[in-house]
Order: C-alpha cells, then structure tokens, then sequence
C-alpha cells in the first residue's frame, strides 16, 4: 500500500512550512487507523517547534488538532470502522500507571510520544516525495496533511451530522481550556473563576465555566479578546488594570475559588494567586520558560498550585461532552475559528502568533473543506 498526498513539512526551525507531496509506504498496523483528514487546528504548541531548539526532531509534519474519517483500520481490535468520523487527540503509551489510572494526559511518555520523537519505528514509512525520511508522529497525527495514520486510541468517534471540520481543536486546545474548567476545578454554579489569558484555551474555559454556571472573570491585554470573553459570559478586566487583584476579589465577592493562567507570565501568576480566596486553586496550562518567584504569603492558607496538563482529560469523555454542549448552545467554540486552506498555512501561522485569528483551523487540498 503506498499513498501519496499532500501536507505541511517544516523542514527547519526558521524556515517556513512548504506544502509538498509525501508517501505513505504502508497501511495501518494492528491498532491503528487510516484517517482522511477533514481539517486540523493550528495550535501555540506548533509554532512552539520554531523555539524548541533542536529537541523536536525535522524535517516534520507538525499538526495534533485533527479531525477526518476513518478509511481503512489495523484489524478489528482499534474499535473503530471505516465511515467512522472522529476527533484525534494526543497520543499516551495506554500502558503506565497514570494511563491505567484514567489519566492518559500524565502518561509516562508523554514528551516523548508527542514531542521528541518516540515511536521512530514509524519514520521510515513516512517520507518524502524522494523517499527521505521525515520525523515520527508529531503527538502520534502529523495532521497538517491530508491524511495520518494513527493509534487508534487517539481517536474519539463523533456524530457524523457535526461539523467535521471544525472539530480538531476539541482534541487539544478546547480540551485543556474546558477540561481544566469541568475536570480539575469541577465548577458548579455559583463557583468563582478568574481566567488569564483569552486565547483559544482561556475562552474555551470561559465557555465551560459560563456552560457551568459560574461567576467568570477574563483577564486580557487585547480588547477584542476581551469582547469575546463577554460574549461567552465572563466580566472583562484589562491585564494592565490597576489593583488587579483587588478588582477581581470585587468582582468575585472576596476572591476567586479558582484561577486559570495561560500565559505563562510570573506577573500575572503571582496576581492571579493573590486574587485568590482560601484554599483557592491556581492552575498554570503555558510552560513556564523563566524562573517563577511566588511572592511572600502566596501560598498561605490552602491556596494551591499545579500545572495542568491537556485539561486532566479522558478524551472519550470530554469530547463527546462538549459536542453535546454545543449542540445545546452552550459552547459554541465554532465562533473561535478562522479557517484556511492547507495551502496557506504560513498565512494561517502568522495570523495565529499574531493574534489576529484566535483558532485557525487548516483543510486539506482535499477532503471536506
């Protein structure tokens, strides 16, 4: 079986993408899966390669917000059928203590599956039009492409009447946002939150917390960004306000039970833990790449903090979740997105860390676009 197709290659850290031909050598092994790819979410963790400094193995096919139908499967074991349509999410080893303990996001290899080039048995059936080798499966998809081949336990089945397209981002970017929003935090109405950040994770938290029936307060330094985030329910308070902390404890009556950072900025960490009730919790979702002084008291009286990976989440459960949230109206995530053809993906980068586009979504050359 060899296929050829078209997708996104970075060949070096400063380079642009080029979109190009690649060959698929083989079909999917046991467990695995075929996926004709309907679109895929650009995501900060992408553009992030460009700074890794050699540790994300090029050239590559970068891209783990996918979502497309299944075309052919590895056997009957993956569970899935061909015509099934479905979201991928990031890829865990299934094996560990933290995989079998419902917590595949805090799996064992995680960077090295997702990140730093495990599984090389794959490379050699992935290359280029002339036969040179391309890295292993970025986060287990290399979705930037019109297919991947994938384990099959990085895909959810979904209603085959959503729209596929759309549905990449549900497998990463809206998933950290809304998961640490309804699995780490578990807000109920009534509940306080304050969210830094209102890019596509943050707003994605605004809009479980609002889905929740929380008091929501959105922290941004973009006034449309903040716009949004009072679209979807939250109070809008600009990052450079004076008295930061105190304004959010009015707003929150006394302090917020729970705070979402997303920024990765050790001004607005330390803020976000002074706004802060008792026994409040701070989750940070960015990688922090400087030193974090917390500020003297930060931490007092059961005020926490933890880093949060991929919303803590069971992508099984969660993305089912927030499709029937949105075909209830109550997220509606689809208003995040810009989408572009393959073809422009280094329009659709620039966009992204720009900030002129809060989720771009990339479709293939062909495919559902």
């Amino acid at each position: 079986m060899t296929i050829r197709f078209s997708a996104a290659v970075l060949r070096a850290y400063e380079s642009p993408f080029a979109v190009e031909e690649v060959v698929l050598t083989t079909g999917p092994a046991r467990g695995e899966i075929l996926v004709r790819i309907a679109g895929c979410g650009m995501c900060r963790t992408d553009l992030a390669v460009r700074r890794s400094a050699g540790r994300s193995p090029l050239p590559a096919v970068l891209g783990h917000e996918g979502s497309g139908v299944v075309v052919d499967t590895g056997g009957p074991d993956t569970g899935l059928n061909v015509g099934d349509h479905v979201v991928l999410s990031f890829d865990s080893c299934g094996r560990c203590r933290n995989c079998t303990g419902a917590a595949p996001a805090y799996c064992d290899s995680f960077a090295a599956l997702n990140l730093f080039g495990g599984r090389t048995e794959h490379a050699a059936r992935f290359t280029d039009a002339a036969g040179g080798a391309l890295a292993p499966r970025w986060f287990g998809q290399s979705a930037f492409a019109e297919y991947a081949v994938v384990p099959a336990r990085n895909a959810v089945r979904v209603d085959p009447t959503l729209p596929l397209a759309l549905l990449g981002p549900l497998g990463c970017g809206f998933l950290t946002g809304a998961g640490a929003v309804l699995n780490t935090f578990g807000v109920g109405p009534g509940d306080t939150l304050v969210v830094f950040g209102a890019g596509a994770v943050g707003l994605a938290a605004v809009m479980a917390a609002t889905a929740g029936g929380a008091v929501t307060v959105a922290v941004d330094r973009h006034p449309q960004r903040l716009a949004l985030a009072e679209r979807f329910g939250a109070r809008p308070l600009h990052a450079a306000t004076a008295d930061l902390p105190d304004r959010i404890r009015r707003r929150t009556d006394g302090g917020a039970q729970y705070a979402l950072d997303t920024t990765g900025s050790a001004r607005l960490i330390n803020e976000a833990l002074r706004a802060l009730r008792p026994r409040g919790h701070l989750g940070l979702v960015a990688r922090l790449h400087t030193a974090l002084p917390l500020e003297p008291g930060s931490l007092d009286r059961g005020r926490r903090i933890s880093h949060l990976c991929e919303g803590d989440a069971v992508p099984g459960l969660l993305i089912p979740r927030l499709t029937g949230l949105w075909q209830a109206g109550r997220f509606p995530f689809d208003q995040l997105i810009r989408t572009y053809p393959l073809a422009d993906v280094n329009e659709a980068e620039s966009d992204c860390d720009a900030g002129r586009v809060v989720k771009p979504v990339l479709l293939p050359v062909t495919g559902s676009g």
